[in-house]
């Protein structure tokens, strides 16, 4: 098993996961809405697929003589008029179907950690009915779970520059958000690996206050943060669906969910927080 296809290799995982691959020495082909952003990457690969995978019709063929798929489709932002179904759950399923008209064996789809516990969002949803299909496919498959990001931290670096954070409630909820270079490790390896899911976070666990102090740090600004009553967390979900509107709606509904729960998952990697927002101001 050595020829491998990347699905989703523009976005911020997909890039991390297509290098490792390259790195590593295997046949990698990438399957991408905008090949002139991934070229900008300036990845060695064996082949670009120009598709959009909301069409069926468009990735004909593109799991042709590959043994591997690795799946990191999804939107964080809703645009063009797609929603989270259209996207993370009907274009995954376009590939499935497409992975098994091609006679590839495994499949390697990147979720959420809770995600089976959060399917009351739209997002998790979406994501956990194509778990289902994969599950149910009869293929060899793996789970990732990530808890999150380093990039969906920026949000409290940006605040911590103008000089102060918001944080909703006590600000103890604890996370080890992952930077994508570890969790592309953690793809890869899943190749010849045997397990069926795998939760995993970067090697800090930590507070949104201490995520918050290390920002401040960076940036040079002394601590200056604001604790919103939780109520007010809960009236903006209330209400905020209705006047926004589902798919507007969806980013912010995430978001505010899970800040108010732990997303810890077992610790791995190398890069921490500190040293991520060290870079985001050096841009």
């Amino acid at each position: 098993m050595n020829n491998i296809l990347v699905a989703g290799a523009t976005g911020y995982l997909g890039k991390y996961i297509t290098n490792e691959l390259s790195e590593q020495g295997y046949y990698t082909r990438v399957l991408v809405r905008n090949p002139e952003k991934f070229k900008q990457y300036q990845i060695p690969v064996d082949g670009v697929i120009h598709a959009q995978v909301t069409d069926k019709s468009s990735i004909q063929d593109c799991c042709k003589n590959i043994d591997v798929v690795i799946s990191s489709i999804g939107i964080t932002k809703q645009k063009d008029g797609l929603t989270y179904m259209d996207v993370d759950y009907q274009a995954n399923l376009n590939l499935l179907d497409e992975v098994k008209r091609s006679g590839v064996k495994k499949f390697i789809y990147v979720s959420v950690l809770n995600g089976e516990k959060l399917r009351n969002l739209k997002i998790c949803e979406a994501k956990e009915r194509f778990v289902e299909e994969l599950k149910n496919s009869g293929l060899e498959y793996c789970i990732i779970r990530p808890n999150g990001f380093f990039s969906d931290m920026v949000e409290f670096y940006n605040m911590a520059n103008k000089g102060k954070v918001y944080l909703f409630g006590s600000g103890e909820q604890k996370a080890n958000p992952i930077h994508g270079e570890d969790l592309a490790k953690v793809c890869v390896s899943a190749i010849a690996g045997k397990d069926k899911e795998i939760e995993v976070g970067g090697p800090e666990t930590l507070t949104q206050t201490d995520i918050t102090n290390i920002a401040f740090e960076v940036v040079e600004r002394k601590p200056k943060i604001v604790h919103i009553p939780d109520w007010v967390r809960r009236t903006i979900l209330t209400i905020g669906k209705p006047i926004m509107g589902s798919k507007k709606f969806g980013p912010i509904e995430f978001f505010m969910n899970v800040m108010a729960i732990d997303m810890v998952a077992p610790e791995y990697g190398e890069h921490t927080l500190k040293n991520y927002f060290n870079e985001l101001r050096q841009r």
